[in-house]
């Protein structure tokens, strides 16, 4: 098992209080960096509705983006644990419904992850399978699939995934997960690995925990694309 420290250290940026882990290589791979701001000589305006700056109307920078608003258009604190911020900061409308949708994910699909599911796993292309309770570690780095055996894989190495579905629903809703196929370079390899998860025993919690994944997936994506 990988031994990852999870120590964790309070610093003070110019945007509030933020939550850090010690060491800084070992953040987790949903996190984004803080944004540099705008430097006040370049925003006379606000970057939103063009009001100009003066001694009555102050500028704000969003915690989120780094743009220059004025108090109108950048009054809102919304919570931002992506980048570990301990109380809600200021943030521009736009960022600011970005921030809220994420905080599911936080509060909710966050713990299903780490709470894991059970599934039939099979490594590589071989018809060799285990059921294995899959999870979400404690860091957020990696996956931990646990059985007979034991191995991980690293979110930050993931190249691929893709959700299985099992067609329609009872009743002909939509298309029902049923599992997930991933492709990965383990630690040291540049060579692709093959990763495939079938529901094995609850499907309702199988189902959630798959569709977490997918939502992770998206960040995960955000996260590269920074």
């Amino acid at each position: 098992m990988s031994s990852v420290p999870d120590g964790k250290k309070l610093v003070r940026s110019p945007s509030g209080l933020r939550m850090v882990p010690e060491n800084g290589a070992f953040s987790s791979p949903f996190s984004l960096d803080e944004p540099q701001w705008v430097p006040d000589r370049e925003c006379p305006r606000c970057m939103q509705c063009d009001t100009k700056f003066d001694f009555i109307r102050r500028k704000h920078h969003c915690r989120r983006c780094g743009r220059c608003f004025c108090d109108k258009c950048c009054s809102k604190k919304v919570a931002l644990p992506r980048m570990c911020f301990v109380d809600p900061v200021r943030q521009c409308a736009e960022c600011g419904l970005v921030s809220q949708k994420e905080a599911e994910f936080y509060d909710k699909q966050l713990k299903v992850l780490l709470g894991g599911s059970i599934f039939v796993v099979t490594l590589g292309t071989t018809d060799k399978s285990e059921t294995m309770t899959c999870r979400l570690s404690n860091n957020h780095r990696y996956l931990f699939l646990d059985g007979e055996s034991h191995f991980e894989v690293e979110l930050s190495r993931i190249s691929s995934m893709q959700i299985l579905t099992d067609g329609t629903s009872p009743g002909g809703g939509t298309s029902r997960a049923s599992g997930m196929l991933l492709h990965y370079k383990p630690m040291g390899s540049q060579d692709a690995q093959q990763l495939q998860m079938e529901v094995a025993e609850d499907k309702k919690v199988a189902s959630l925990w798959l569709a977490a994944m997918h939502k992770a997936a998206k960040l995960l994506h955000d996260a590269r694309d920074q």
